[in-house]
């Protein structure tokens, strides 16, 4: 098992299925926790699992900046974001901006809140969540998505190469799948068609651990089929 004992981890998006299983793997790797999120899904989260600090904010607000340089943390992971399809010739600006706005922006001010910190403490790590269009860079019916996400992972891979010289580094993690969960589940995908959240949870925790001189940049997690 990883051992994450030292670290202080920020977990953005908490209280939905990645993050709880993610979450779950962090406090068992002995990891701090510190929950970022909205509303219930954040309160079933903090009820759930220990965090020294749990933070209720919209990070679509550049006003989240602030409150979240209060805290330090080692690593940030970014799992908020919102999936959607549409027919290309029948997407909207609204459609644009939703996609950007949940996948890229929210993203973008997390990562501004805890950067100053980290090249203060010349250490951190700094992980986004793309998707398997994206690793393709195709989505059919899903283009403002795919893109929003590729989007993530050139961000996060731009910093990587912009920071590590500082001690920050980053990773790009790709789900090349859906994840098994009971929305999932519901609209009939079956078992074998999706990611075991638990197991790619524990991916994400080994790639924590990996030291400066064997870092991981990218992490792909395949389903069974």
């Amino acid at each position: 098992m990883a051992n994450l004992g030292s670290s202080t981890v920020m977990l953005v998006g908490a209280g939905g299925a990645l993050a709880n299983a993610i979450a779950q793997e962090l406090e068992d790797a002995g990891a701090q926790l510190v929950l970022v999120g909205r509303g219930e899904a954040l309160a079933r989260a903090a009820d759930r699992f220990p965090a020294t600090e749990v933070i209720d904010v919209d990070l679509r607000d550049p006003g989240c900046v602030e409150q979240l340089r209060r805290v330090k943390v080692d690593t940030l992971i970014h799992t908020t974001g919102d999936y959607a399809v549409q027919d290309a010739q029948k997407a909207t600006d609204e459609d644009l901006r939703e996609m950007f706005d949940s996948n890229m922006l929210t993203l973008f001010h997390a990562v501004q809140g805890v950067l100053p910190g980290m090249l203060k403490q010349k250490d951190g790590l700094i992980m986004g969540v793309s998707a398997g269009q994206a690793a393709r860079l195709s989505g059919p019916k899903a283009a403002l998505y795919t893109a929003s996400k590729a989007a993530v992972a050139a961000y996060v891979l731009s910093l990587h190469d912009e920071l590590k010289a500082k001690g920050v580094r980053g990773i790009v993690l790709y789900p090349m799948g859906a994840i098994d969960t009971p929305e999932n589940r519901d609209a009939g995908l079956k078992w074998e068609e999706t990611i075991d959240p638990r197991g790619l949870a524990k991916s994400v925790a080994h790639a924590l651990t990996r030291p400066d001189r064997a870092h991981v940049t990218e992490l792909k997690i395949y389903p069974d089929h």
